[in-house]
């Protein structure tokens, strides 16, 4: 590499224009950077941020945070499990939509809530996130 950056910075740039960090690419990352291919797997694997399989279009993360798990998190993670037919950590199979919940957003005061991509959906019910979920699809539809 021609100029020096952390690890972390270097998996992010790989994972911006990837979409996600297939193996082959830390092997590369470890040859290029100096670092072990276990630590890269290390550092890959220990921050939530990384991806190491493909994600749909919309990536759905559903706070499972205390505020949010007492306010119904469990709930609407069903609901969405049932729309999409899919679990924590999978994709449709159009590729549209990948679910996974995580440990906080960081936006209590909105709990239960979810982010889709870049777009932050609070006050939460079974029903609203069904709701929100549909319009997506409708919207991809036209």
């Amino acid at each position: 590499m021609s100029e020096k950056k952390s690890l972390i910075t270097v998996l992010q740039e790989k994972q911006e224009q990837l979409g996600y960090l297939p193996m082959d690419e830390l092997y590369k990352i470890a040859e290029e950077t100096g670092n072990s291919p276990a630590r890269v797997l290390g550092v890959a694997t220990f921050y939530t941020q990384f991806r190491l399989q493909p994600v749909g279009k919309y990536l759905i993360m559903l706070c499972k945070g205390t505020a949010c798990h007492v306010n119904g998190a469990d709930g609407i993670e069903k609901a969405i499990c049932e729309e999409l037919g899919i679990s924590d950590g999978g994709t449709t199979e159009d590729g549209l939509f990948s679910l996974k919940t995580v440990a906080c957003l960081g936006c209590c005061s909105l709990s239960p809530a979810m982010m889709i991509n870049d777009d932050t959906y609070g006050s939460l019910t079974p029903a609203k996130a069904v709701e929100i979920l549909r319009e997506i699809r409708k919207g991809e539809k036209q």
